[in-house]
């Protein structure tokens, strides 16, 4: 069965996908991008590293550029990057049966509730599945040293293949600091496999 797995590059994505190919699936990636910079790239370079069938898919940069007057309207990213995830899930679902992302228990931004999961599913007569979710940081930290090399970078310093990559870019078109709206956190990008997968 094939898995369709939104994917950045970053661990959570990479070891969902490892997870499901464990699991019996096929994963299947996707990255989304709003064709505003090519911010795919990265996710590119990370599946082919991982030896998973990969493709971007561009979608209506409508969704972002509302995403970004979200965030200046509100001065805080959450519910833009909220939107923008659930915006996507709901146009992935009319195409493919079995969604998947690297979604964490102790996620807080972007995550379905549980009765949008099934309004989701019923709605849509899909599955969506997210293979972290049983999962805390310590025991992902670990997993992920356990499989990848990584890199970790502070955000907003390489182009990532995140939804941020591209609201950035558009804030910073605006005349606004990306900086003054996310709060520094780092990112980690996948850059070889220590195991088998």
């Amino acid at each position: 069965m094939d898995a369709y797995v939104l994917f950045s590059g970053g661990k959570d994505s990479s070891l969902s996908a490892i997870i499901l190919k464990k699991l019996g699936y096929t994963p299947k990636l996707i990255t989304i991008n709003f064709d505003i910079i090519p911010s795919y790239k990265l996710a590119e370079e990370t599946a082919k590293i991982l030896g998973f069938d990969h493709k971007v898919i561009k979608l209506d940069d409508k969704i972002i550029k509302k995403a970004v007057d979200m965030i200046i309207e509100k001065k805080y990213p959450s519910p833009a990057i909220q939107y923008v995830h659930k915006t996507v899930l709901e146009i992935l679902a009319d195409e493919f049966e079995i969604l998947a992302d690297g979604t964490r228990r102790d996620d807080k931004v972007p995550k379905l509730s549980y009765s949008e999961v099934q309004s989701l599913e019923m709605r849509k007569n899909i599955q969506y599945l997210t293979p972290l979710m049983g999962f805390g940081y310590k025991t992902l930290r670990q997993l992920t040293a356990e499989f990848f090399e990584l890199e970790e970078i502070k955000s907003g310093t390489k182009l990532s293949s995140d939804y941020e990559a591209e609201i950035r870019h558009l804030l910073k078109e605006r005349g606004e600091d990306p900086s003054k709206y996310f709060p520094e956190h780092k990112q980690t990008r996948v850059l070889g496999l220590k195991k088998n997968i």
